[in-house]
């Protein structure tokens, strides 16, 4: 009997099925197309058949893993964006301040810096949107700014204290979207790199950072990826080759309807001997958890911070022609010892998923080591050393570092809820651009040199006040170093570049400060590796019979 006949019989009997009636049993795929065909010959209003079936699809995929997801063809555009590097714009950097775009930058060599827009300017108007005063979101804007590559767009800008506007026409081109957010020497041999997402150029620009650090000396490094959410398996699989050596694992791959997929390096990494810290934290995901992972499983790198993510499941993108697209679970990531990186879920409890963070907080994880739960059978051992390492979800750091809440006091919070801070120093820099250019002739001279004077931090206070933020002397005094490392990190942005703002602030941090300190010291940094650090930071081991997640 063929889906017709089935359908028309069905369709015929249903105002007259009752209890008694014969069944038919049903293929699933047939039973979703009579749905369809109910709702469209039946329902009591029309029926937008496209919502449906995106509803439809969003339901299916959420009684799977909390991964697998649906976007439309316009969500689909804005999860592409960034991994592909680039987006067609106008080139600038912005910060809405007070209901303006604050241009903060202009992409060197870009369409804005070609026709003259200058940090510090504020555009009034683009094409026919008015956007000064109308309290319009970043998404918004953007979407304003952004457009085909080689189009148009007329702005209205206004530039100091003239009461003019000038008129631009900018054409729109492509806009690079970098990875490295940060390349700089901390000292005289270590250098650091902050990397925000793994793009298609993520690899290649990490290796031009690195080619610049070790020109000024560099011998050891630093490599941040608190808080990268991840990106492209084969940007985290090309650097890590940076570090390995040749016949090193990387990652694999296992699903039920996937081949298996081994990841493994065919020549020696030009860096495979270089001293190498990890950064991680808890929002450390997918492909940050892979490189971390991978240097972790070789004894390559010592991984400093707090348990990552837990996202080791593979989304094979399935793309349909009008422009969406489905994210589905193919297979999943093991380290190369046999871990799986994916932390536990429930299949359809994707609420519940989603409070792993907040449960971390309220257990206590994010703060002491020993509240880390552990299961016996999932002890792994490292490559080389034959160190422990766990499964269960995400990368165990080898040195813990706790969340430090130490500045981040009511009164702090609220100046940078209510936009003080970034309002105040973008005016502080539209005043003082030309003299602190002047004095500053680049990004290490200003770090070196510059200092918040009482003078800033009077005049920061009063903007509070006259924002609603009352002065608290006592939370003050516990934020006053966060505070002004935070207000010289935006001048610094402001004027030069992301490290400008990075730098200051990464002085402070307890993470940071325990990787230069294993980093520093050679003997510490050998013992870890090589598993003679007699600290048991993980206590809280359960004995447990359950088999590994997998091993091969």
């Amino acid at each position: 009997m063929t889906f017709k006949t089935i359908l028309a019989a069905a369709l015929a009997c249903l105002p007259f099925l009752g209890a008694g009636a014969k069944t038919i049993e049903l293929q699933p795929d047939q039973k979703l197309r009579m749905a369809a065909a109910l709702i469209e010959n039946y329902y009591v209003d029309e029926v937008d058949g496209g919502k449906v079936a995106e509803e439809a699809i969003i339901a299916m995929l959420k009684t799977l893993d909390p991964h697998s997801v649906y976007s439309n063809a316009e969500e689909t555009r804005e999860l592409t964006e960034p991994l592909e590097g680039k987006f067609s714009g106008i080139g600038i950097r912005f910060n809405m301040s007070t209901d303006t775009v604050y241009v903060i930058q202009t992409v060197a060599g870009g369409p804005s810096e070609r026709v003259g827009i200058r940090p510090g300017d504020r555009i009034i108007m683009a094409g026919d949107s008015l956007i000064a005063g109308r309290k319009m979101g970043n998404t918004r804007v953007m979407k304003i700014l952004r457009g085909e590559k080689g189009s148009k767009v007329n702005l209205k800008v206004k530039r100091g204290d003239s009461p003019e506007l000038i008129d631009f026409v900018v054409t729109r081109d492509d806009i690079p979207i970098y990875s490295v957010d940060a390349a700089y020497m901390v000292d005289p041999q270590t250098g650091y790199i902050r990397i925000s997402r793994f793009a298609e150029d993520t690899a290649k620009e990490t290796a031009r950072a690195i080619e610049k650090l070790m020109k000024r000396g560099m011998k050891k490094l630093i490599i941040d990826l608190q808080d990268n959410t991840g990106g492209y398996l084969g940007a985290a699989v090309e650097l890590a080759s940076l570090f390995l050596d040749a016949g090193d694992r990387v990652v694999y791959t296992k699903g039920l309807h996937s081949e298996p997929m081994h990841f493994d390096l065919d020549r020696r990494g030009p860096l495979s001997d270089m001293p190498l810290v990890v950064l991680v934290n808890q929002y450390s995901a997918s492909a940050s958890e892979i490189l971390a992972g991978a240097l972790q499983d070789n004894d390559r790198a010592v991984i400093v911070g707090r348990r990552t993510f837990g996202k080791g499941l593979v989304q094979r993108p399935f793309p349909f022609p009008d422009g969406s697209m489905i994210r589905l679970t193919t297979a999943r990531y093991y380290t190369p010892s046999g871990r799986s990186i994916q932390k536990h879920y429930d299949k359809g409890q994707s609420e519940e998923y989603q409070l792993d963070m907040l449960n971390r907080y309220n257990s206590g994880e994010l703060f002491h080591a020993d509240s880390i739960k552990l299961v016996d059978s999932l002890r792994y051992e490292t490559i080389r050393s034959k160190r422990t390492v766990y499964g269960g979800g995400g990368i165990l750091p080898d040195e813990f570092v706790p969340v430090d809440t130490t500045y981040f006091t009511r009164y702090f919070r609220d100046l940078v809820a209510k936009g003080v801070i970034n309002t105040f120093t973008l005016n502080y820099v539209d005043t003082h651009r030309d003299e602190l250019l002047k004095k500053y002739k680049d990004e290490d001279a200003f770090v070196a040199g510059f200092t918040v004077s009482p003078a800033i931090i009077k005049e920061l206070i009063e903007a509070g006040e006259k924002a609603g933020v009352a002065l608290d002397s006592a939370q003050y005094e516990r934020s006053e170093p966060y505070l002004k490392a935070n207000i010289k990190g935006v001048i610094g942005m402001d004027l030069f570049e992301d490290a400008s703002f990075i730098r200051p602030v990464n002085d402070l941090l307890p993470e940071y400060r325990a990787a230069l300190g294993i980093i520093s010291d050679d003997r510490r940094y050998r013992d870890i590796l090589d598993g003679k650090v007699d600290k048991k930071t993980y206590t809280n081991i359960e004995t447990s019979t359950a088999a590994p997640t997998s091993t091969e």
